[in-house]
């Protein structure tokens, strides 16, 4: 349960959705519903021209997909969530879609790249292009029931352009528990309001679709998963794909580093199940239920274990890790790829890290 401000009177309500203002932690209001949170985030098209598979490239081709230029004076990019529309017809181009980094492709840069997804090489082509989307406009985001702050209330009545833009905010989210789950980054520049449907005093929120970023729509089975709470037993994302375990990854790490851990004393003995563990969002998630439990975080790549095992996150060194069915790790990740395509096996590298952070693995 939470309080928001309107009237100058407190609404006590169940509010799984606070908009906060980034730079003072201000909150705008408070809301149970909000439409458009899921949608199909704008993807990055690029055509691969001369394309030499070294394997099939079908459908979705991975989590996290490296373009890897042949120039060395270039660095390889990352496309996320990276799909394949197949061969455009009549040419010898392939056609790959997804999320693109922060960076990009190199400023004009057309030249050949090598393409693997961290574990194989899929292929390379000889020139590649990016093909700009079609202008498509976006859904806008909307937080019905929304019990608005006096500040918002009072930006709303003034109505300027300048007054209906929030500026960058956060939209807080909780479980049904009222627990910190995580939250999205936007720019809130408001579009409509009007009395809502869901009680008086609160109001549907209309924020423009243009500037926020929605959750991939195969991920809403997972989040809603988590909207319950965090699971009972370890091991409830066993079933899912590699696709939505880096979806279920994602959140427990965003949960995970919202929450402060009391560390256990050191000398503690940890089991791991590995049965799972056949890609990395599985490896991340074993190891966070061993040291913390069913929904546990520990790390969320190497680095990150790293930090995790230096304290503050449930653990403290020495201690022991009894790893079983360790064969199943070994088989799935000793071959994998740095960005730049360099061979390394991810299995040995996370032994490497837990024996460095006080951690002694006893493999069964």
């Amino acid at each position: 349960m939470m309080s928001a401000v309107h009237g100058g009177e407190k609404v006590r309500r169940r509010a799984r959705y606070t908009l906060v203002e980034t730079e003072h932690g201000h909150a705008w209001g408070v809301g149970a519903e909000v439409e458009g949170l899921f949608g199909d985030p704008r993807r990055g098209t690029y055509e691969l021209c001369g394309w030499v598979p070294q394997t099939e490239v079908r459908g979705w081709v991975g989590s996290r997909v490296w373009l890897v230029p042949e120039d060395k004076a270039f660095d390889p990019w990352l496309l996320e969530d990276a799909e394949s529309l197949g061969e455009r017809p009549g040419t010898d181009s392939l056609v790959l879609t997804g999320l693109d980094d922060y960076e990009g492709p190199p400023e004009g840069h057309r030249g050949p790249v090598r393409v693997h997804d961290g574990h194989r090489w899929l292929g390379s082509c000889g020139e590649f292009a990016r093909v700009l989307p079609a202008k498509q406009s976006a859904p806008p985001l909307i937080l019905r029931g929304l019990a608005p702050s006096e500040r918002l209330m009072a930006a709303l009545k003034k109505g300027t352009r300048q007054a209906l833009d929030l500026e960058q905010a956060a939209l807080e989210i909780r479980d049904d528990r009222g627990e910190p789950l995580t939250d999205r980054l936007l720019w809130a520049e408001v579009s409509a309001w009007r009395p809502s449907s869901c009680g008086t005093a609160l109001i549907d929120l209309e924020l423009d679709g243009e500037l926020f970023t929605p959750v991939p729509e195969y991920a809403r089975t997972v989040w809603e998963r988590w909207f319950t709470g965090p699971p009972d037993t370890s091991g409830a994302w066993a079933g899912l794909d590699t696709r939505r375990r880096r979806a279920w990854l994602d959140l427990v790490r965003e949960r995970g580093c919202r929450r402060t851990l009391h560390d256990r004393s050191a000398g503690h003995a940890y089991m791991l199940d590995g049965r799972h563990i056949t890609d990395e969002p599985g490896l991340y998630l074993a190891l966070g239920e061993a040291v913390n439990g069913p929904g546990g975080y520990f790390g969320g790549c190497l680095d990150a274990l790293a930090d995790c095992l230096r304290g503050t996150f449930g653990h403290t060194t020495p201690a022991t890790l009894l790893w079983h069915d360790a064969v199943t790790a070994h088989e799935h990740l000793r071959q994998t790829l740095t960005p730049a395509g360099r061979p390394y096996d991810l299995f040995a590298e996370t032994l490497s890290v837990l024996a460095e952070g006080g951690m002694h693995v006893t493999l069964a």
